[in-house]
């Protein structure tokens, strides 16, 4: 089957438009039309109905996407291999990580591995926290760097360290020997920016609250956007230490001693399948021992 007239077929099955599918593949629109007819004479049924300018999909149609998809999906994944392999590469690791340890302690770790294991062909998948358990466990990455304990049953989780939480606010740029302002009037005369990064803040805005604090707030759920914010003067917020530490080096932000509010600390976990076959698995492993080790096992029951 001419794996062209599957591409066609999909892009326009999400589309719905043959126009804005010849557009997509950069073919012309009668060309798709063709293409169309093709697989729909090699398949012996209608794929599409047309309703104005766009099409739906037959009962037929809906039947065969997900095997037009899962055929694409197989020949491209075969395409990557052989290209890897005849660039070098022995094996492969797929790595799931969150956006703050994405930033922070990847690019060490990559570099570490790289060095010790060029052959080894690396593909990063950038996803939320919550997602990496089902990343792992689905086996559509080898192992995981989250900065939360993953709900799933079917995988281990490792602690590798914990990172402090610190009070940043906007760094006014006057006299460096002015003494630093008060934390909560700061925090009572800006928007508090929060749930920027999973799992503490439910807690953290409760122990303010509990102290009889007046805030306002604005959920901003990604870091690099919440510390945009804090540099134009928009807001304060509680940050990984890690995700700031140059910031507060560069003089963009200034920390806070915050009196009377004990701030939390998060963790960053290694999240593994139960079985660990692979050998580049076993060498990133080794490879975060060096830093981090022992590491702790951790209960998915721990989960707050």
């Amino acid at each position: 089957m001419d794996l062209r007239l599957l591409q066609t077929f999909v892009t326009a099955a999400h589309t719905e438009n043959f126009h804005q599918t010849a557009e997509l593949l950069f073919i012309a629109q009668p060309t798709v039309s063709q293409h169309i007819r093709n697989l729909e004479k090699e398949l012996g049924f209608t794929l599409f109905v047309r309703y104005g300018k766009r099409v739906k999909l037959t009962a037929e149609g809906e039947r065969f996407l997900p095997l037009a998809k899962s055929m694409l999906e197989q020949w491209h994944s075969g395409m990557e291999e052989l290209v890897a392999w005849r660039q070098g590469y022995i094996e492969k690791l797929q790595l799931a990580v969150s956006p703050t340890i994405a930033r922070t302690s990847l690019l060490s770790l990559i570099h570490r591995y790289t060095k010790a294991y060029p052959d080894v062909d690396i593909s990063i998948k950038i996803a939320e926290s919550v997602e990496i358990g089902a990343l792992v466990q689905s086996g559509q990455a080898d192992l995981g760097l989250s900065r939360m304990i993953p709900g799933e049953f079917q995988v281990t989780t490792y602690l590798l360290n914990y990172d402090p939480i610190v009070y940043v606010v906007p760094h006014s740029g006057g006299d460096m020997e002015a003494p630093l302002p008060d934390w909560e009037q700061e925090l009572a005369t800006r928007r508090l920016l929060t749930h920027n990064h999973p799992g503490y803040w439910d807690d953290l805005l409760m122990r303010l609250r509990q102290k009889g604090l007046t805030f306002r707030t604005m959920v901003v759920s990604q870091v690099d956007i919440a510390k945009r914010f804090i540099e134009e003067g928009l807001g304060v917020s509680f940050l990984p230490r890690s995700a700031i530490s140059r910031d507060l080096f560069e003089n963009r932000f200034l920390e806070l001693e915050t009196p009377g509010l004990e701030l939390p600390k998060v963790g960053s976990y290694l999240v593994l399948p139960k079985v660990v076959s692979s050998s580049a698995v076993k060498q990133f492993i080794d490879i975060l021992a060096a830093l981090y080790a022992p590491f702790t096992e951790v209960d998915p029951h721990q989960i707050r």
